[in-house]
């Protein structure tokens, strides 16, 4: 049904890809789970090219939204960082993971990606379910209009391995 979507059981800062997600906090300067394991693996230039992205009261990318860098170290051309939503309820926040998920994908496409690895945004500690949260990044990036990407999910525990 998806011909255009893969599982991928590794660690996606070793992804060869066009495009690497990143599961990013608003203010996009690295933190914890795959946000930190991203920007190490990346190096300083990932950071530095995060720093120029323009504030608005200190957030650079709100949730649901999407922001594109430099790679740095990593085997991509670009980090596109996304902000997912914390997890309250499935009301409050499908619709703004799926548009996490969707304008990553719109990025990535506008930036002549062809292959894009993303990670499961919002499962760690912002929360979010992970079999709802499979679902939405499933319908989202086998939508039609993302049929010209190559989307990889990575999973590194192992149970969703």
């Amino acid at each position: 049904m998806f011909e255009n979507i893969k599982l991928v059981c590794a660690d996606i800062t070793q992804a060869d890809v066009d495009a690497i997600v990143n599961a990013a906090n608003p203010a996009m300067l690295g933190g914890g789970g795959v946000d930190g394991a991203i920007h190490r693996a990346a190096g300083p230039a990932l950071l530095d090219a995060c720093r120029k992205v323009p504030t608005v009261k200190g957030v650079r990318c709100p949730t649901g939204e999407a922001r594109i860098t430099v790679a740095g170290n990593l085997n991509a051309n670009y980090v596109i960082h996304t902000v997912g939503p914390v997890y309250r309820s499935v009301d409050e926040s499908a619709q703004l993971l799926a548009l996490a998920y969707a304008n990553a994908c719109k990025l990535a496409l506008e930036n002549h990606c062809r292959l894009i690895a993303f990670p499961a945004i919002s499962c760690g500690v912002y929360g979010y379910p992970h079999q709802a949260a499979a679902q939405i990044a499933i319908d989202t990036c086998g939508r039609t209009e993302f049929s010209n990407l190559q989307v990889r999910f990575y999973l590194l525990e192992p149970r969703g391995c």
